[in-house]
């Protein structure tokens, strides 16, 4: 994000001091760099950290810009995003952005927006055409062997996997690992030098395998990742989409391949009746895993 604002800022006629801050290293190299900041980039921890250390103030604030609104609202952050409302000075602009626009994004909006102007962008990951698509019906208690299968037996050298929670990354990253795959995890519970060293490393093919939450998903951009594979389906179908759309982009193949157990059926047929897309199903159980 610090990058993109720092694109904008070259055509500004005078120098813009842009600073981003963020948990997981230390507050104090931040703390002594805020001076002159006009636009501090920050996640809301952090934020709230430099507040209590008076290390920042919001009497001369004018934009509040929140990114990924959908999930800042609405992923654990709703306490910490109260106690900044309530600090921030009631004349401001504010700006949301949004992947997608639900009732929870459009109820913050009738709190922080007055007479609100909407703009909706279609996304170019609507189209999933090239993206070759694939289920497989597993037991619940096959999907970890049939996830080192797939990777083994196929020769996969860069694979996303999606899992529904951090604890799942975790178990999942370190079961592949004990059994020969090079696999990292990354959320948001990992350190900022954590989650940085495993994506550098995996977009350098350094890493074989990635294993994400959705949390974390949206600052995952690889323009020819070949493999995605839903360990757990998300918990929507624009979400499934957006996992997918990692895959596939600047008009190149990709595969995605989904777990689906026999409790995933039902929330299964929802995202491929959303997508208007029926997914080939194959028969993971009668696989030999040997």
């Amino acid at each position: 994000m610090k990058t993109v604002f720092i694109n904008f800022a070259k055509g500004h006629p005078h120098p813009i001091k842009i600073m981003a801050v963020y948990g997981g290293v230390s507050i104090n190299p931040q703390m002594k760099s805020l001076f002159g900041t006009s636009i501090l980039i920050a996640t809301p921890g952090r934020l709230l950290d430099l507040v209590d250390t008076k290390a920042v103030r919001f009497n001369q604030l004018k934009t509040l810009v929140l990114d990924e609104a959908d999930k800042l609202l609405n992923l654990g952050f709703k306490e910490e995003m109260n106690r900044i409302f309530a600090l921030l000075p009631k004349v401001r602009q504010n700006l949301l952005f949004s992947a997608t626009l639900n009732e929870k994004v459009e109820a913050v909006n009738q709190i922080l927006l007055h007479d609100p102007v909407v703009i909706n962008v279609n996304s170019k990951e609507g189209n999933i055409n090239q993206i070759k698509q694939l289920s497989y019906s597993i037991s619940k208690e096959r999907k970890g062997p049939f996830l080192r299968y797939l990777i083994k037996n196929g020769k996969l050298k860069q694979v996303l996997v999606f899992t529904a929670s951090t604890y799942k990354a975790d178990n999942v990253a370190q079961k592949l690992q004990k059994n020969g795959i090079d696999a990292k995890a990354i959320h948001g519970k990992k350190s900022q030098h954590a989650r940085k060293i495993a994506l550098e490393d995996f977009k350098a093919g350094k890493l074989s395998v990635l294993v994400a939450t959705d949390l974390l998903s949206r600052g995952i951009d690889i323009e020819f990742l070949p493999h995605v594979i839903n360990y757990e389906l998300p918990r929507s179908p624009k979400d499934y989409v957006h996992r997918i759309g990692r895959t596939g982009r600047a008009d190149a193949t990709g595969e995605a391949i989904t777990l689906v157990s026999p409790e995933d059926e039902h929330h299964f047929k929802v995202i491929q009746k959303k997508m208007n897309f029926i997914v080939e199903r194959l028969d993971g159980n009668n696989i030999d895993l040997s």
